[in-house]
């Protein structure tokens, strides 16, 4: 694979009984801290406060309204108005008629008065007012912990001591990992505003329409607060600035509760397996690493050699039991040592017949040297 770390071709290239005995002789531990806190600045509120506020304003500055009689008996001199309904009351009530002159002129001591005031105190004025105090509540909340940033601070800090053995050689690492992760971002800047401006215009707008009679008005009255489900009138569910209105309303109520937006966590750990088996192997790959220095390819020490041998050995005698599934043990190793016999005589027989060889050579120029006389 193209991608290969070349760690992992040296760890695929190191003899497996030479990483057999490291893993079997190694004895490590280690320790990993994290520390991890995030700060999350959200103003999606800030946001649809803004959006909605010039509806609102629509909304109070042409209100929904209806007239209002008020009705009550006064005696004659206090009657502001005399209409057709103070008639038609006297009529039916000539209790109050005091004396009927001779020309025919009634005389009351008391009639109905009617006085007859606009009010605002309708289901959807009252939602509206209800939505205004919801919002200054919960520009309230919001300003005793506001977040104007958002941050993040993760730290993670690895300590690992291990120590292993190969043969006379003894191998030890202590070694400390750090990473850390820390910005400060920041957030909410709208129309070259920053969010601490830009809530101080918020609530002096919310101010602005507290002030507006119609506000002004239900507060006097002391109305009562609107409460969930909303009754959807022709007026809330087709005029835009309700529509609005209603979409801040369902926000709030969704948003009720303060979430602080603060994350934090804290660990510490030292009994995962897998992490510690991670760290044992990153262990074994910095010691081939350092032992790939210098190191001569040719050269093979006395355990390698062994080690060569072995595998050929191991090798020959499965070809051999494969071939001859069918011989019994003791044949096959009849036959192996026989044939081991042979090849060792055979070795022998060799350089006997070579030293036999060089000696008659060298007798043979001693002789000539010998012999020789200058002239």
């Amino acid at each position: 694979m193209q991608n290969e770390l070349k760690v992992v071709q040296l760890y695929n290239a190191t003899r497996s009984k030479k990483l057999t005995k490291f893993n079997a002789s190694l004895k490590s531990q280690y320790s990993l801290a994290s520390n991890y806190e995030k700060v999350e600045a959200d103003f999606t509120w800030l946001d649809i406060m803004e959006d909605t506020i010039m509806y609102l304003d629509n909304i109070l500055r042409n209100p929904n309204r209806f007239i209002v009689n008020e009705e009550e008996i006064v005696k004659v001199e206090q009657a502001r108005r005399i209409t057709v309904e103070s008639i038609k009351h006297l009529a039916k009530h000539t209790n109050f008629i005091q004396e009927i002159e001779d020309n025919g002129d009634v005389k009351p001591s008391k009639i109905l008065n009617i006085n007859k005031d606009e009010s605002y105190n309708t289901y959807e004025n009252r939602l509206i007012y209800t939505l205004i105090n919801n919002m200054k509540l919960f520009i309230e909340m919001k300003e005793r912990n506001l977040v104007s940033s958002s941050k993040l601070k993760d730290v993670k800090t690895c300590e690992y001591n291990g120590v292993s053995k190969i043969g006379a050689e003894k191998i030890n690492i202590n070694m400390v990992i750090t990473s850390k992760t820390n910005y400060d971002k920041e957030d909410g800047i709208r129309n070259g505003m920053n969010p601490m401006q830009r809530l101080e215009r918020l609530k002096l707008r919310v101010s602005d329409l507290t002030n507006m009679p119609v506000y002004v008005s239900l507060a006097k009255e002391h109305v009562a607060r609107v409460i969930p489900p909303i009754k959807k009138t022709n007026l809330i569910l087709k005029n835009v600035n309700f529509q609005y209105a209603m979409k801040l309303w369902d926000f709030i109520q969704a948003n009720a509760t303060y979430d602080n937006n603060v994350k934090k966590d804290k660990k510490l750990i030292e009994d995962n397996v897998e992490i510690h088996q991670m760290l044992d192997d990153t262990f074994l790959l910095n010691y081939l690493t350092i032992m790939s220095i210098n190191k001569d390819e040719g050269e093979l020490d006395v355990d390698a050699k062994t080690e060569m041998v072995e595998d050929l050995t191991n090798k020959m005698i499965d070809k051999i039991i494969e071939l001859n599934a069918d011989l019994p043990i003791e044949k096959i190793q009849e036959v192996i040592g026989d044939k081991l016999a042979v090849i060792k005589n055979k070795n022998e027989a060799t350089l006997a017949e070579l030293e036999r060889k060089f000696n008659d050579k060298i007798d043979a120029y001693v002789n000539k040297i010998t012999e020789f006389s200058f002239r």
